[in-house]
């Protein structure tokens, strides 16, 4: 099945199920990324309209991680026990519960509230597709599977942001969550008629018992190795995205009615990336790309934390590039860390892994909320260009954390060939 990380002249090509499953789970992704990243450019007709400070803004954002984190965790132990397919279908129609609340918020409370049932249910969901994918395509398919997928991230720039601006604009902004889960409700009928059972892992269960499973899951050293490294990957767009369009208007002295065009134009430039990087990921080594990727990133990272006030072009061009960093970071990282789980264990270890990836965006929220300063709603942000800095050296360090990772995968990918 696993062909190793070598140069592959002829990529394995997808049945007609699997492309299905592809735009499944990329729909399903664009709802729930949706959901979070839609946050940022209401932020400021949130913190307007509901007198939001940042520190109860950053607890809006976080709330999300740390409820997804909390219910990763305690779901781990039962995700290999069931067909992922019902799995998925149960925490997507809470999702869209937790949306839907989300819609009627009136306040702080009533919002955060919101955030943590969606969080609860939206939280696995990713992981249990992580799974699904580990299940159906062979390790050589998944960095093209993983960058289809992760079009969801750009599809969400691309349409899903500028079509729900243009709808809190004319309408109101709770209008934006009601989008969300009319579009969800499609997709889970879509899931329920259309795809198949994901059950083959059932037949490979040795342990009964959830919880030992989970500790299990815990105690194997290559298991907690790339929990690491996945944890802390995510932590500079946690910390970057909340306050993301406050800083570009009030910082960068962009009108806010601009706004939509940066995310459409990024969007737009990361909807070619990423399918591009998922195939060399099946092509050339995961972790030279990885490598590359970072250090994009970090490039730009510090320049678009440093930026004076400057034209839209300029900070469209910055965006852009940064993304293609981003993704050249997570579409290899993401396919790496498939390989680690056996069979048997793929269920708890992804959502072990999303568990404590959203932990860890809850807590980097959170210190972002420290770091960033801010004197009234309409103030420029004071140390932006420090969480730059932090975002950078945490990026390094995960350079390290993903060699290791790359390690464990190319040892097992050796000793199944043998």
């Amino acid at each position: 099945m696993n062909k190793g990380q070598t140069t592959t002249s002829n990529l394995e090509k997808f049945s007609g199920y699997q492309i299905f499953l592809i735009a499944i789970l990329a729909l399903l992704q664009f709802t729930v990324v949706l959901d979070f990243m839609i946050l940022s450019p209401l932020g400021n007709i949130l913190i307007e309209e509901m007198s939001l400070t940042p520190s109860q803004f950053s607890w809006v954002v976080s709330a999300y991680g740390f409820a997804a984190g909390i219910s990763g965790f305690v779901s781990a132990g039962f995700n290999d026990k069931f067909d992922r397919k019902k799995i998925l279908l149960f925490f997507y129609i809470g999702f869209l519960v937790g949306t839907f609340l989300c819609g009627l918020a009136h306040d702080f409370h009533f919002l955060l509230f919101a955030r943590i049932i969606t969080g609860i249910f939206g939280g696995v969901i990713g992981s249990v597709s992580l799974a699904i994918v580990t299940d159906i395509f062979h390790f050589n398919q998944r960095g093209r599977v993983m960058g289809f997928i992760q079009m969801a991230f750009a599809g969400s720039q691309v349409l899903g942001i500028p079509a729900g601006l243009a709808l809190a604009n004319h309408y109101h902004w709770n209008s934006t969550f009601f989008m969300i889960v009319g579009l969800g409700a499609l997709i889970g009928i879509a899931i329920l008629f259309q795809m198949k059972p994901v059950d083959g892992h059932l037949s490979s269960q040795t342990e009964s018992n959830p919880l030992k499973h989970l500790i299990k899951t815990i105690e194997k050293r290559e298991y907690r190795i790339a929990f690491l490294a996945s944890a802390l990957l995510p932590t500079g767009g946690y910390m970057m995205m909340p306050f993301g369009t406050t800083y570009v208007e009030h910082n960068l002295g962009i009108l806010p009615e601009q706004i939509p065009l940066i995310f459409l134009v990024t969007g737009i430039g990361s909807m070619i990336t990423m399918p591009l990087m998922g195939k060399l990921s099946d092509k050339i080594n995961k972790f030279q790309l990885f490598v590359g990727g970072t250090i994009l990133a970090i490039i730009m990272v510090t320049i678009y934390t440093n930026l004076p006030a400057t034209s839209l072009w300029i900070i469209i061009m910055v965006n852009v590039l940064m993304f293609v960093g981003i993704m050249g970071r997570v579409v290899p990282s993401n396919s790496l860390n498939t390989a680690v789980p056996d069979m048997k264990d793929r269920g708890a270890f992804m959502s072990l892994n999303s568990s404590l990836m959203l932990l860890m965006g809850g807590i980097s929220s959170q210190i972002a909320g420290v770091i960033v300063t801010q004197d009234t709603p309409t103030s420029p942000l004071g140390n932006y260009d420090i969480l730059g800095l932090v975002v950078s050296a945490v990026s390094i360090i995960c350079i390290f954390l993903v060699y290791r990772v790359n390690v464990i995968v190319n040892k097992k990918i050796a000793a199944s060939n043998s």
